[in-house]
């Protein structure tokens, strides 16, 4: 999308969400006034900036088109046709964002807007998701949920049950740091199990034990657990 459509839209998405959902309104025009000065060619220059806004924008007409539904029968119907990983994220993680103070969302937009975001694992994530994806499994990315929620991906390896996990190659000397921030993280959104996964990008197929570890536990793993796996 061009910035100038950007923007548009996101005026409009805020008058039809005052009506269906104040939440969503609230959030919308929270985001429009952070960007709102910026004129369409400075946008346009802000990659990330721009990604992370057409992920909002799918969001919300996705979640006003079910909410708009008159019943809501017909809205966990539209729910339960979407695929797992989507259905968690639209039904359970994206209103939870909605509705709850988010501390972190000011600190990554102004991340975002000033560089600070170099996005240096979007191919490593691009590749697990691909393969995630050619074995059966579905696979949501947002960056609300990597900032505020400690999750790179949401992952259903073809089932009912979806699984948050984090990606990182941090040494051991700090893994311990980064897990506490992690659990607490999920345990703040109410996410209720979750993987933080460590691995050594030197082993030649890292990628593919990060797909076997992920769609297993996706499966497998217990609510109540946040479960750490090194390689």
């Amino acid at each position: 999308m061009q910035a100038k459509d950007i923007k548009n839209k996101l005026k409009y998405l805020i008058r039809e969400a005052s009506i269906v959902d104040p939440n969503l309104a609230r959030r919308l025009d929270e985001i429009n006034r952070w960007v709102k000065d910026l004129k369409p060619g400075s946008l346009t220059a802000k990659k990330f900036v721009i990604l992370f806004l057409e992920q909002v924008i799918r969001d919300a007409e996705v979640w006003l088109s079910v909410k708009s539904l008159p019943t809501y029968e017909e809205q966990q119907a539209a729910f339960d046709a979407l695929k797992p990983s989507l259905k968690f994220w639209y039904s359970y993680l994206f209103p939870k964002w909605l509705s709850e103070n988010d501390s972190k969302f000011y600190i990554w937009r102004q991340k975002l807007m000033s560089g600070q975001f170099s996005g240096e694992d979007t191919d490593l994530i691009a590749s697990v998701v691909d393969n995630i994806q050619r074995r059966g499994g579905t696979v949501v990315k947002r960056y609300i949920a990597d900032f505020s929620m400690a999750t790179d991906i949401i992952v259903s390896s073809g089932y009912d049950t979806c699984l948050c996990v984090q990606l990182t190659s941090l040494s051991e000397e700090f893994f311990q740091e980064k897990f506490n921030n992690w659990e607490s993280t999920l345990r703040f959104w109410k996410i209720d199990k979750g993987l933080l996964l460590s691995y050594n990008p030197g082993i030649t197929d890292f990628v593919d034990r990060i797909v076997n570890v992920t769609l297993y536990n996706s499966n497998h793993l217990e609510t109540g657990i946040y479960l750490t796996f090194s390689f």
